[in-house]
């Protein structure tokens, strides 16, 4: 099954299993959303089951406790999420992604030497 975009809410679900040393437990991850969050259990309920059926978790049941681990990993995504972000907004450029940064004056001098020698200890 090739990987999809997930919604904010799914993220937010999966921020949380990949924080924690799998397998997590539906308690264990409501208990770290309602920090956050004010979910019902059936929200939470919900999107695990989403996550599942998209291939991002496995899921076990255990007497009555369900758990989940991620099939897809943080870097995974986020190297997928990244990718489509620049070929959608840059075609594929990361000069004019890094050029708009700057332009926006989003980019520090110390960002761009740290920039600078990234590239240089990547050669």
């Amino acid at each position: 099954m090739p990987m999809k975009k997930i919604p904010d809410a799914e993220f937010e679900v999966m921020k949380i299993i990949w924080n924690n040393e799998p397998p997590i437990t539906t308690n264990q991850i409501i208990q770290q959303l309602d920090n956050d969050k004010s979910w019902k259990q059936q929200t939470v309920l919900t999107l695990l089951v989403r996550l599942v059926e998209k291939g991002f978790l496995s899921s076990e049941k255990k007497g009555k406790e369900r758990s989940y681990s991620p099939i897809i990993s943080k870097k995974e995504y986020l190297e997928f999420e990244t990718g489509g972000f620049i070929n959608k907004f840059y075609k594929n450029s990361l000069t004019s992604l890094l050029n708009t940064f700057y332009e926006g004056q989003k980019l520090s001098e110390k960002d761009v030497q740290e920039l600078k020698k990234w590239f240089q200890d990547k050669r």
